[in-house]
């Protein structure tokens, strides 16, 4: 008998812990349906829906008329259009920095493909501390010391060549990630940001379109030797850049995700920046705002609860934003994947709406998610698990998300005829397009570029048979 009770004073307790596990993993999962209903409700809302679909229809797609003529200049009736999407205007992008640093040539090419597959712009990394980690040893070029996360900036020109890539450098100058060999003596600072300037310029300007000249300035500390109160060495900095680059470059700022909630937006320190940087005739051509739901404590929590980061103050935000007369880009996107057994559907759902109301928002021109795969990002960002990929390369619930938005969605893919005229007419979304004039068991392809501004109509002359 004594051996009975000691067996019942151990079972006991067990039993009673996991009735506690059990209601407690109950009461988890109450709250997070609650959490996941209010958010449900939050972004279906029909308003939120169709401001949304408005927008998208609005403000992505254009109206594009065809006229087929033979090789005398004839209109040709009834011949059959096979119009067919190749490539988006509006920027989908994500951060490229492990291009080429995979464990093996066949990881690196399924990195690749699956890359190119939904994103028509990369990010290249340009930190200082990569670039020149020791004061005159540069690190532009293949053969270089390798760095995690910082391939050299020549790799990835005949990477956007070969999938036709629009490349943007981040950033030129910021507070952070930098060598420790710099002075602290700003103008002997001030002197090597010059040199830095010239090389990037003369190195990169005609293959890299966009540059981040400044990230985040309005965190930056104290202790850095540009610092001051009123952030002059902004304007500074784009004074210096705007002359080495030629009118096919884009130069922009870029700073925190805070900025895409903030109301009124008019009154923010970012807002006030970009206004008094334009009165000075700088050259800002591009707005960035990173979205980074994994920064603060708790972030993507409190945005599943509706607490942060609503639609209708996002949409407000954007609104003012746009009145600086510049587009706007979301430079860096985080989206954890919750530790929960329906974590992935939960970050796909939270980066399809996000993505909807982004490209839906008239000043919008680029989206870059910031790391592709769970493994690919800086340090401690890896515990988010916020890639669109997981660690085998393999594309998560996200990633099917955008590909169906990116490739099926927001494509245009039509078979039309033309009339008695020889004329045709359709609207899609804003891009390049194939269209394959079939005649017979013959056919003759053309390429148009679709675009809002579109009012010339696309003469497709035939060649002689």
């Amino acid at each position: 008998m004594r051996k009975a009770r000691i067996v019942l004073t151990i079972i006991l307790p067990l039993a009673v812990l996991a009735q506690e596990k059990t209601s407690i993993a109950s009461e988890n999962k109450t709250e997070f349906s609650e959490k996941m209903n209010a958010y449900h409700a939050l972004w279906n809302a029909p308003e939120i829906a169709k401001r949304i679909n408005d927008g998208i229809e609005n403000n992505r797609k254009g109206d594009a008329n065809i006229v087929v003529m033979d090789a005398n200049g004839h209109p040709v009736k009834g011949v059959s259009l096979d119009i067919q999407q190749q490539k988006h205007a509006f920027l989908f992008g994500c951060n490229a920095f492990v291009l080429g640093q995979l464990e093996s040539p066949e990881r690196n090419r399924q990195y690749e493909e699956t890359f190119t597959r939904i994103f028509n712009f990369a990010t290249v990394p340009i930190y200082w501390k990569g670039t020149e980690p020791k004061q005159g040893a540069l690190r532009y070029k293949e053969g270089c010391d390798d760095i995690w996360r910082r391939p050299p900036v020549d790799r990835f020109i005949p990477f956007a060549r070969k999938y036709g890539l629009t490349l943007k450098a981040h950033p030129m100058l910021w507070h952070e990630h930098n060598p420790e060999w710099l002075p602290k003596d700003p103008e002997a600072l001030k002197g090597l940001y010059r040199k830095r300037f010239k090389e990037l310029a003369d190195h990169y300007a005609k293959d890299i379109t966009i540059w981040e000249v400044t990230n985040e300035s309005s965190g930056c500390h104290k202790t850095y030797p540009l610092y001051s109160e009123d952030r002059a060495y902004v304007a500074w900095a784009f004074r210096e850049v705007a002359p080495l680059f030629g009118d096919k470059n884009l130069l922009m700022i870029n700073d925190f995700t805070c900025f895409n909630e903030r109301l009124p937006a008019d009154k923010t320190f970012y807002y006030k920046q970009i206004s008094g940087l334009l009165k000075e005739g700088l050259r800002i051509q591009g707005i960035g705002l990173q979205f980074h739901l994994w920064f603060e404590p708790r972030l993507m929590e409190k945005h599943l609860s509706g607490e942060r980061f609503q639609p209708e103050r996002m949409i407000e935000a954007y609104k003012i934003l746009s009145a600086l007369g510049r587009p706007l880009y979301i430079t860096e996107i985080t989206v954890p994947t919750p530790a929960d057994k329906d974590g992935e559907e939960m970050q796909a759902e939270v980066v399809k709406n996000l993505y909807r109301l982004w490209f839906s928002t008239p000043a919008m021109a680029g989206i870059t998610y910031w790391n592709l795969g769970d493994s690919m990002a800086h340090d401690k960002e890896n515990t988010a698990a916020a890639g669109l990929i997981d660690k085998d390369l393999k594309p998560k619930v996200s990633y099917r998300i955008l590909d169906e938005l990116i490739n099926r969605d927001w494509k245009t893919r039509l078979i039309l005829k033309t009339d008695d005229q020889g004329t045709t007419h359709f609207r899609g979304f804003q891009g390049t397009y194939t269209v394959r004039v079939k005649l017979a068991d013959k056919e003759q392809v053309f390429e148009i570029n679709l675009d809002k501004s579109t009012t010339t109509p696309n003469t497709l002359k035939l060649k002689p048979d």
